[in-house]
Parts: structure tokens; C-alpha cells; sequence
């Protein structure tokens, strides 16, 4: 018989609960307009979207290039060590760059903002701290904040992944609404699946 730690099953759920709870609660909405419309005057001066992270964020930046473009907003994933060893020549002057960082410290995607902004590009940061190296170098400061992680370690990156995973969904939101996207063209970006059908409503 398999025994396992509903304790801690039930320590993340309330961390993650709280932690969620209070990030959200402190949403600065300018921030959001600011970085949403950086990224709108770089699309009407015919520039392009990227989007970087380390480790775990480099996940979550691989997921946000993929919902950005599929929500009206065309996002190229930049790898974040990569861009350092050749992929900086997808980048153009006057592109911007999300970078995602919970401690805006990582020494490797330091090498790659260092490499971004000397190719031209603008910085949009999403961290967990505003004071960071990240932050300061970026021309828009997303916060993506939390005091515990969930787990025994407090190590493991997971509310922390939350909070980023909200930022891209709420940034992309944005985005989304100010483009009114309507259904037809979202199939027409989507066929396959569940969502490429369009509803009776919708037609």
C-alpha cells in the first residue's frame, strides 16, 4: 500500500491559494498597458515579438510565444542560451523582448538581455523582483511575485510559475481585447480540434 503526503498536498494547495490570492490582489494595470502598447508600436513599425526564460520560465516562454501568436499576437520563441550562440539573428533593431526571470538574476539570461539590447531590441521583464538586474535593464517591469513555493524545499519552482504563467495570460488578454479578435478569425488560426469548430452562436 502506497502512502502518500497528503500534507503536503495540502500545504501547496492553501501556499498556492494565498500566494495567487495576494499576487493578483496587487496587479498594476499601467504596467500591463505600458508593455502592451510597447509591443503594439513595435508591430505598427513593421518590428516582432520574442520570448525568453532559463530553466523552468523557458517553459513558460515557450507556452507564451505559442498562445500570444495563436491569440493575434505573432511571439517567436528566443532560447535563452541559444541567443547567445546564433539565435540573436532572428532578433531585428526595434524588437521586443519578453524575458522571464522569478529572481531577474540568472546569469545566463543576463548574457542573453546583454545580447538583445546590443542587437536593438526592447525589454518587457516579467520577475519576481522589481529591484533586479532584469528589472532595471527592461523598458516595462511585469511583477510576477510570490513569498513560498508550496512544497518542503521551497525551492521548486511552482506558485512562482503561476504568477509568471498569469502574467503572459493577462498580457495576451490584453492584447487580444484591444484587437477584438472574434471567433471566425480564431479558427482560421486554429482548424484542428475542439476549437476550430465554431459554435451555432458564433457563426
Amino acid at each position: 500500500m502506497r502512502e502518500w503526503d497528503m500534507e503536503a498536498l495540502a500545504t501547496f494547495d492553501q501556499v498556492a491559494a494565498r500566494e495567487m490570492s495576494e499576487f493578483i490582489g496587487g496587479v498594476d494595470n499601467e504596467e500591463y498597458f505600458r508593455a502592451a502598447s510597447l509591443i503594439l508600436d513595435a508591430e505598427e513599425a513593421g518590428e516582432r515579438v520574442h520570448i525568453t526564460g532559463i530553466g523552468k520560465p523557458g517553459h513558460v516562454s515557450a507556452y507564451g510565444a505559442s498562445l500570444l501568436s495563436s491569440t493575434g499576437t505573432p511571439t517567436y520563441f528566443l532560447h535563452g542560451t541559444e541567443a547567445v550562440h546564433g539565435s540573436c539573428g532572428q532578433l531585428v533593431p526595434g524588437d521586443v523582448v519578453i524575458a522571464i526571470s522569478n529572481s531577474g538574476e540568472t546569469t545566463e539570461l543576463k548574457a542573453t538581455i546583454n545580447a538583445v539590447k546590443n542587437n536593438g531590441c526592447k525589454v518587457i521583464a516579467v520577475t519576481g523582483n522589481p529591484d533586479s538586474w532584469l528589472a532595471k535593464q527592461a523598458e516595462v517591469h511585469l511583477f510576477a511575485g510570490v513569498k513560498e513555493e508550496g512544497d518542503p524545499l521551497d525551492r521548486a519552482p511552482r506558485a512562482s510559475i503561476l504568477a509568471e504563467n498569469f502574467v503572459i495570460q493577462r498580457l495576451s488578454l490584453i492584447l487580444q481585447t484591444y484587437r477584438k479578435l472574434d471567433p471566425i478569425q480564431y479558427v482560421k488560426w486554429h482548424p484542428g480540434g475542439a476549437l476550430g469548430n465554431l459554435r451555432e452562436n458564433e457563426r
